[in-house]
């Protein structure tokens, strides 16, 4: 069994869909598509998406393409195309040889924009945009025709083909289809077919001079290829009927069928592409791949793993109703697959000197440690201990509070994998803070929570040896909000930015098995959470770890 079929997919009203139109022979092979604009990065709203076209097309033995619809050169660049391919490789999905793109399609389109100038259902308009628009109406007014709406169908055909050979600037004039200015149904209001456009096309070069819009190319691009089943999500609902009525009034070789499901709100989070680009702009995030950003480069640098989003996205089912999703259902699944997979080891990230006064000072011990607790199979490591050790400074306390259960002064407590030992001074520096604790061990507690005379510990806290461990820079990261809904109506976004969304701690120590990690693979740092090399800045000699995710939902107590 591959990855990407190791998520069993539950039923769903699209699922039945399918299901009835194969018992009805309808059709005798289903056919998706993903069909993304190739204007800025994916987010986790549209690996959904992707694990819905591509898991409908692999439970039913069929086929999904991925295509670009790449109608709008002013905003479309080869960067955003090779972020495409290779998020939806990343998620566990392969398209073979089904790799498409509207602009391929540019010639038929135009050639069905001219059937349509004939069939006088398309005239070529000289308003202006906002003349255009003024024209249109409102929800509770009709519109009104234009007055260049009946001009002859040589003039349109002799305008049009001018368009196309760039005698015209951008602006001057566009292509509309000849429907119904009274239409209840804005859409249908003479939609604007080709628009005037003199910028290069990053499939096609310079060869165009106008370019479709992406509901004339979208429903006819599905024909050409064959979709039996266009997915899409709730706001196109609306151009449903626009969808239909381009494939009633052309010679399409196939009749694709739209169908609508509600997109994914995840709280904490915006998704608008404009927002996120507005972020990126602004120097609040570190590009679209900052580990706090939503997008999958974003996800996938922070160590969100395919599967995980996978889980996901099963998870939060496919519906018809508009809802939001808690992010904490997302950092669950992450949760569950790196509870499985991930490797432990031991890292201090606000490190404390302790020196156990009564161990031989040349001496260093090998303990072996699991590398997972319920898995043997992945085998074990070696940690060194010695004189001098690191600790967490919050795993300290000079005066505890009731409940307390580390290390204080006079106190005991449980090195993991290690011995028992007994905090028994405090050095200070000038400043009054403290640089450094001094104890000792109980060399028969090696094996167990209880000292030599039969005293059980409660508390165990964990630690690298000094003279071993590798330094390192841990970031952190956190949600980039910290309101549910930072993209409620009327609201600037902005405000709403979690000013604690990343701390970055330097001089954190690790065990000296991290001197060698695999930039790939994920750890549980214990009681710390789970964490990642960062991809993109760790070098040869600098270690930075991401946290992926806590080891639990800190912000339920938030």
């Amino acid at each position: 069994m591959s990855d990407e079929q190791a998520v069993p997919t539950t039923n769903n009203f699209l699922k039945t869909i399918i299901d009835d139109d194969l018992k009805s022979g309808k059709h005798d092979k289903i056919v998706t598509r993903f069909p993304p604009e190739p204007n800025g990065y994916l987010h986790i709203g549209h690996a959904k998406s992707i694990c819905i076209n591509f898991g409908l097309a692999r439970d039913f033995g069929g086929r999904c393409h991925l295509r670009f619809d790449d109608t709008n050169p002013a905003k479309e660049e080869q960067e955003y195309i090779d972020s495409i391919k290779e998020s939806v490789r990343w998620l566990g999905f392969d398209w073979g040889e089904h790799l498409y793109y509207a602009s391929d399609n540019f010639e038929q389109l135009y050639q069905w924009a001219l059937h349509l100038i004939k069939q006088e259902r398309a005239y070529v308009e000289d308003l202006s945009a906002e003349e255009i628009r003024a024209y249109r109406g409102t929800l509770t007014e009709p519109g009104k025709e234009s007055p260049y709406r009946n001009r002859s169908i040589t003039e349109n055909l002799n305008l049009f083909a001018s368009m196309r050979a760039g005698e015209f600037p951008d602006g001057t004039r566009v292509l509309r289809a000849k429907i119904d200015m009274a239409s209840p149904n804005m859409n249908l209001r003479d939609p604007v077919l080709y628009r005037i456009l003199h910028a290069p096309h990053p499939h096609v070069g310079d060869a165009w001079k106008i370019y479709p819009m992406y509901d004339f190319a979208h429903g006819q691009t599905d024909a050409i290829e064959g979709i039996t089943h266009s997915i899409c999500t709730l706001e196109f609902e609306s151009h449903r009927p626009l969808y239909e009525w381009f494939l009633d009034n052309l010679p399409v070789p196939s009749r694709p069928r739209q169908y609508e499901f509600a997109r994914l709100n995840l709280t904490y989070t915006v998704m608008s592409k404009r927002k996120l680009h507005e972020l990126v702009q602004l120097g609040i995030v570190d590009g679209w791949d900052d580990p706090r950003m939503p997008t999958i480069v974003g996800i996938k640098r922070r160590g969100y793993t395919p599967a995980a989003v996978r889980s996901f996205c099963e998870s939060i089912g496919v519906g018809r109703s508009d809802s939001w999703i808690d992010i904490s259902i997302l950092e669950e699944c992450v949760r569950a697959d790196l509870n499985e997979t991930a490797p432990r080891a031991m890292a201090v990230l606000k490190p404390l000197k302790f020196i156990i006064d009564n161990y031989p000072p040349d001496l260093v011990e090998e303990f072996q440690a699991a590398n997972h607790p319920q898995k043997p199979e992945m085998g074990t490591r070696t940690i060194f201990f010695s004189r001098e050790i690191w600790i967490d400074s919050d795993d300290f306390m000079e005066e505890p509070v009731k409940g307390f259960f580390r290390l204080t002064v006079g106190g005991e407590v449980k090195l993991r994998f290690g011995y028992i030992v007994k905090c028994t001074g405090v050095v200070k520096d000038v400043a009054g803070n403290i640089s450094e604790l001094h104890g000792e061990y109980d060399p028969a507690s090696r094996e167990g929570i209880h000292t030599a005379d039969g005293r059980k510990v409660k508390g165990v806290i964990h630690w690298v040896s000094s003279a071993h461990a590798v330094t390192a820079e841990v970031r952190l990261f956190d949600r980039l909000f910290n309101d549910p809904n930072p993209d409620r109506g009327g609201s600037d976004y902005k405000q709403f930015l979690n000013p604690h969304s990343v701390e970055t701690l330097q001089s954190c120590r690790l065990e000296a098995t991290l001197s060698s990690a695999d930039i790939e693979t994920r750890y549980q740092f214990e009681r710390q959470g789970y964490f990642r090399q960062d991809p993109k800045d760790s070098l040869p000699g600098k270690l930075i770890f991401n946290r992926i995710v806590t080891l639990r939902d800190v912000w339920a107590k938030k």
